[in-house]
């Protein structure tokens, strides 16, 4: 089996791995330049060769199959030397959200191999980015920053849905949030709150005037769907998450190429529309369904900006793909 072909499924997961470990370098490697807290270096050191091993063993996977190696992000797309941008909590949050999108995503790289090395492979990345989420989660809590979803009361018994009207949520009385749409809701308003902050940097270092209008129009678009899922808590009275505002600082030196912010500030946005649609599917109140449907189609919208712009500067590097019949037939 392992002389097996890669398929098209075990290459993408390898190409898209690259080309984010890569990116994960070029950020650990500023975050160390600045970083004050020794456990959070510490974590920072871990995760740093974490994605350096993952490079290597991507590469030589590469080589063995006699396919090229991605680009990806090189020291030409950070400055180490570039003065603080971004806390030290900032950091530690990012740490976080790196172990739970690393588990998300190598779940479904080992779900998809079928050569049993490439399955090894992956499984054993995604317990890697377990374990890195894990030890975010057990520094967060010691230093009192962890921020926990809202608490509910256990119910009393087991009960059925009787009404039609626990569908309904624009006319009339509407039900309380169930536990799921609660959990939904929470993580969204996180990860938004994550990419503002990320993005309130980023627009305030970049110098093209179209990426810095584009990476404005990110921030506010996250912070309006902050705002609409945090009203939808508020009104069953309960809190929403706190935003990062204040963990950006007001250096305008660049530490990343704009390539590498417009294809973070992408891909987060990709990332964005899947937990969107996995949010829709989680609820069945119409209110909350179609907040989800509207906002998902405004970040798509946003999303397809941003390749256009990776295109026009010929920073988009081309996924592998099919070839193309028509083209190879032409006399």
């Amino acid at each position: 089996m392992s002389n097996a072909r890669l398929t098209a499924a075990e290459i993408s997961q390898l190409w898209g791995s690259y080309l984010n470990d890569t990116l994960s370098v070029c950020m650990l490697r500023y975050f160390l330049t600045h970083v004050e807290n020794n456990d959070i270096r510490a974590l920072l050191d871990h995760a740093l060769a974490m994605s350096e091993g993952h490079i290597q063993s991507l590469t030589t996977f590469f080589n063995d199959e006699q396919f090229p190696v991605p680009v990806g992000f090189t020291e030409d797309d950070v400055n180490v030397n570039a003065p603080r941008l971004y806390s030290d909590t900032f950091m530690l949050y990012y740490l976080q959200q790196m172990g739970t999108l690393g588990m998300n995503a190598h779940s479904v790289s080992t779900a998809l191999s079928a050569r049993p090395d490439m399955h090894d492979y992956f499984f054993g990345c995604l317990k890697e980015y377990g374990d890195l989420h894990e030890k975010a989660n057990h520094l967060l809590l010691s230093k009192g920053l962890y921020i926990r979803p809202p608490y509910i009361p256990y119910p009393e018994k087991a009960e059925f849905v009787h009404k039609k009207s626990f569908l309904s949520g624009f006319f009339g009385e509407h039900r309380p949030l169930v536990s799921l749409e609660i959990t939904n809701l929470h993580e969204n308003i996180q990860r938004n709150a994550l990419g503002m902050a990320t993005l309130i940097g980023f627009s305030q270092v970049a110098k093209t005037k179209e990426i810095v209008q584009y990476l404005i129009r990110g921030k506010d678009m996250a912070a309006k769907h902050v705002e609409i899922f945090g009203s939808v808590l508020s009104k069953d009275d309960i809190p929403a998450p706190v935003t990062w505002d204040s963990e950006v600082t007001a250096s305008t030196v660049a530490p990343f190429s704009e390539k590498l912010m417009m294809f973070m500030t992408t891909a987060l946005i990709g990332i964005s529309v899947g937990y969107y649609g996995a949010s829709m599917a989680g609820t069945v109140r119409s209110d909350i369904q179609t907040h989800y449907a509207r906002l998902n189609a405004e970040i798509m919208k946003y999303a397809g900006d941003g390749a256009k712009i990776l295109i026009d500067k010929g920073w988009m590097e081309n996924p592998p793909q099919a070839p193309d019949r028509g083209e190879l037939a032409k006399p």
